[in-house]
């Protein structure tokens, strides 16, 4: 049966999310990355992947999501194209001989540096799952926004590598998004780096900043700039018609009720991520090679499952359980994200219900921009109506 057949099974906002960390090396070493112990040793061997599975599709009860998505990352997961080719064989006869709710209801799941996309084994890979495939690549805009932090372990810069596979990911995912990071030192190149993956035929730009604490002062006053120009480009263009970036939204800039609007921005804790010694952990960030200063919050193992009691905090996060007061009464509150594994991380103890700050100037930066982009589409739209 072909995927597109199956819109009415593929349930995405059900879906159980399981990560699968197939490898801690990479062949970049980009200077944002929160992967700060990635290594060529720590690498999943079959067996500890094949006790994962064997737990998540055994505890039906537990895993009762009427979806799932399989997820795999390293590092750069399609450095272990071999490996993850087994283990889709592996999840995928586990489904039918089990009569699996979830069989024909999954989504293999990739975040890619793009780097090896073209590799003949992923090609295969790919032509093997491609109706269960959902594949991203990262470029981070211009060449020289994405050179500046997209490097090599030598220091070189890695935009020729990745552009040029660019044209054979979006002829097999014409729909696919691209994930742009910002950091202090590439504020300068956000217009310019949008309207350039728009020329690469990248109709989705989902773009970010980065959660740690970077920020240098006058950093919203630029960050405001750069998306005021984007804005303008965006509209005088009619970009807004077949393109989308997700710093500009409808939803976000508003206050938010303390008991309506009261949801945890992370999953973690409904997610699931294994590591190479089989640790389980409510989400990637948790694992060590995330964290900076706090031990690994480790919630179970494939041998022994999830030990419930160390999953229950994550269970009962929300807004206001890990905010102060002056985010929880903020006027422009929705839409300013937060990571856990950050919040965990930069915690004066190891605590999770403490809220990291650091883009707090940021995200208010991009609600003004985000007003004003809004208010001249309108304003355009509007005339063009009255014509």
């Amino acid at each position: 049966m072909k995927f597109k057949e199956n819109q009415d099974i593929w349930q995405d906002s059900l879906a159980k999310n399981i990560t699968f960390i197939v490898t801690k090396d990479c062949q970049l070493a980009c200077k944002y990355c929160y992967l700060v112990g990635k290594n060529t040793k720590e690498r999943m061997s079959f067996e500890t992947a094949k006790q994962a599975i064997d737990y998540v599709l055994n505890n039906r009860v537990q895993f009762n999501q009427g979806s799932v998505i399989w997820d795999f990352i390293g590092g750069e997961p399609f450095l272990e194209i071999d490996l993850i080719d087994r283990i889709c064989d592996y999840i995928k006869l586990q489904l039918f001989e089990k009569q699996h709710p979830w069989f024909n209801s999954y989504r293999f799941s990739f975040s890619t540096n793009g780097v090896n996309y073209h590799d003949e084994k992923v090609q295969r890979y790919i032509e093997k799952n491609r109706e269960h495939l959902s594949i991203g690549i990262t470029i981070d805009g211009t060449e020289r926004k994405h050179d500046l932090n997209r490097v090599y372990k030598n220091g070189k810069g890695s935009y020729q590598d990745v552009v040029k596979n660019i044209p054979l990911w979006l002829s097999q995912f014409p729909h696919g998004g691209t994930k742009v990071t910002i950091s202090s030192p590439d504020i300068p190149y956000i217009k310019e780096s949008v309207l350039h993956l728009y020329s690469l035929r990248i109709k989705e730009v989902n773009i970010n900043v980065v959660f740690e604490d970077v920020w240098d002062e006058n950093d919203d006053s630029l960050f405001e700039e750069q998306l005021v120009q984007l804005a303008d480009e965006i509209i005088e263009k009619g970009y807004y018609k077949d393109y989308a970036c997700s710093f500009f939204s409808e939803n976000i800039g508003k206050p938010l009720d303390s008991v309506r609007d009261n949801q945890n921005w992370c999953g973690a804790g409904m997610m699931l991520a294994v590591d190479a010694a089989g640790m389980f952990y409510p989400c990637t960030r948790f694992a060590q090679y995330s964290l900076r200063e706090k031990k690994a919050a480790i919630i179970g193992n494939v041998r022994d499952g999830i030990n419930p009691n160390l999953l229950r905090p994550f269970l009962t996060l929300d807004r206001c359980t890990q905010s102060n007061e002056t985010c929880i009464n903020c006027e422009v509150a929705s839409g300013c994200a937060w990571c856990q594994g950050e919040n965990y991380d930069a915690a004066e103890t190891y605590t999770i219900y403490q809220r990291a700050t650091a883009i707090c100037q940021m995200h208010k930066a991009r609600v003004r921009a985000n007003n004003y982009y809004w208010n001249k589409l309108y304003r355009k739209l509007e005339l063009e109506e009255n014509q």
